[in-house]
This record gives C-alpha cells, sequence and structure tokens, in this order.
C-alpha cells in the first residue's frame, strides 16, 4: 500500500470521485483528477500512473452506460494520430519536467479552445452557411495527436476531446458516447508504455483497488447529473471547465 497521510486519502477519495463523475457524464470534470493526484497525492509522474487504472474501470462503467451512442467515424479519424501523440509522450517523458509537461499541455488546450471559438464565430457571420459547414480539416489530426501526448504526460487528454467532440456538434449521448470509447481504447494503449515506465505496478493496484468504489459511486452519481443537463447546459459546462482546466495546467 502507498503510504499516505489521511488528509491526502480523504482527497484521493475525492478524485476517484471526481473520475467516475467525469466518466458518467460530467465531461470536464476529469481535469480535476490530475491536479489533486499530481499536486497533493503523489509526485506528477506517480499519479499519472497511479490513476490509470482506476481510469480504465470509469470508462468501462461509461461504456455500459453510453456504448450504443459512440461516433465511430469521428473514432477512426483520431486513432492514428492518437498513437503518434501517445509515442511522442512517452519519448518526451524522460526529457521534460513536469512543469514544463503541464505548462505545454496548458497552453494548447487554451489555443484549441481559442480555436473552437474563432470557429463558431466565423460561422455565425450572416450569410454563412452554417448548417452544411464542417470542422477544419487540421483538427482531427491536431486533437488526435495532443490527445495521445496530452494523456501520457499529464492525464489531461480529456480538455483536447471535449473541443473536438463539441466540434463535430454532438449531441449531449453521443458525446458521452464516443468520448467513452475513445478514453477506454486509449487508456488500455497507455497501460504498457506506463508499466514499462515503473509507474502502474503492484503497489498502485492495490490502492486503485482500495478507491475502487469510489469511482463506481461517481459513475452512477454522474450518470444522474448528465440527465439533468440540457444541451446548451452541457456545452457550457464543458467549456467552462476545459477553460479551467488549461489555466489550471498553465500554472504549472
Amino acid at each position: 500500500m502507498i503510504p499516505l497521510d489521511h488528509w491526502q486519502w480523504a482527497l484521493a477519495i475525492l478524485g476517484a470521485l471526481c473520475i467516475g463523475l467525469s466518466k458518467g457524464g460530467v465531461a470536464g470534470l476529469g481535469i480535476l483528477v490530475a491536479a489533486i493526484f499530481a499536486e497533493h497525492v503523489l509526485p506528477a509522474k506517480a499519479a499519472s500512473g497511479f490513476v490509470l487504472p482506476m481510469l480504465v474501470i470509469g470508462d468501462l462503467a461509461s461504456i455500459g452506460m453510453y456504448r450504443r451512442h459512440a461516433q465511430w467515424a469521428l473514432l477512426w479519424r483520431l486513432f492514428p494520430w492518437t498513437v503518434l501523440g501517445v509515442l511522442a509522450g512517452y519519448q518526451a517523458l524522460d526529457r521534460i519536467d513536469n512543469h514544463q509537461a503541464r505548462v505545454l499541455v496548458g497552453v494548447l488546450v487554451i489555443a484549441l479552445v481559442a480555436g473552437h471559438f474563432a470557429w463558431r464565430w466565423w460561422i455565425q457571420r450572416p450569410g454563412y452557411d452554417a448548417v452544411a459547414a464542417h470542422a477544419p480539416v487540421w483538427l482531427a489530426p491536431a486533437a488526435g495527436v495532443l490527445a495521445g501526448f496530452a494523456t501520457l504526460v499529464a492525464n489531461a487528454a480529456g480538455p483536447v476531446m471535449i473541443v473536438y467532440l463539441l466540434a463535430m456538434r454532438l449531441p449531449k449521448l453521443e458525446f458521452l458516447g464516443t468520448s467513452a470509447w475513445f478514453f477506454l481504447l486509449l487508456n488500455l494503449f497507455k497501460i504498457p508504455f506506463m508499466a514499462h515506465l515503473g509507474l502502474v505496478n503492484s503497489t498502485s493496484l492495490v490502492g486503485n483497488a482500495v478507491l475502487l468504489p469510489a469511482v463506481l459511486l461517481g459513475a452512477l452519481a454522474g450518470r444522474w447529473l448528465a440527465g439533468r443537463f440540457n444541451q446548451r447546459a452541457f456545452e457550457t459546462i464543458a467549456l467552462v471547465l476545459t477553460v479551467a482546466a488549461g489555466v489550471d495546467l498553465l500554472r504549472g
């Protein structure tokens, strides 16, 4: 068992609840997990590996709730680029420190959010056919590479995916179903890399087992909350939390 103080265990339980809530339907809340574990419970790199098995459990719970709503065409556009991002993050993890990794991801997240709003403004100009408008062709490659990189170095792919899926104009349930499958496959793909780096190990797995009930409880609560958000409120909450996440990452 990882030696933690009582207050650190309390924060770890809160972080596990946040994992479940984000996977259950409160989009954007997952970034708090990185802040809780990496800033208050464990060193940043150790926290990245410690959280990973809980994320997989949360992903499985999310798929159980939303699996029928996934838009696989959007996922296939992302996967090849995401693999490149994971490989880049694996190479970078030993070359940049925790502060540099968080600031870099934060800058890119804020840039993506700014690009999202610029694109929304562009298609709403008078005389522009917003119905026929498509997201920029570079968005899927950029989001895929950044999501893969961000998830390996800082467990911060969530804000990237929020911007991408909102740009695709997905309804709430399709958003959640597509996100669920993406993160399950991404997190499973990450496990060998994190294990090779020694960040997923027997000690961390025991800690995950202790926190598992909090993840599942959070997922059920997130499903209940998601059913009470309309589409506009859902998108607003997701974007606000994404901006907050980017600012928090910029703080390093």
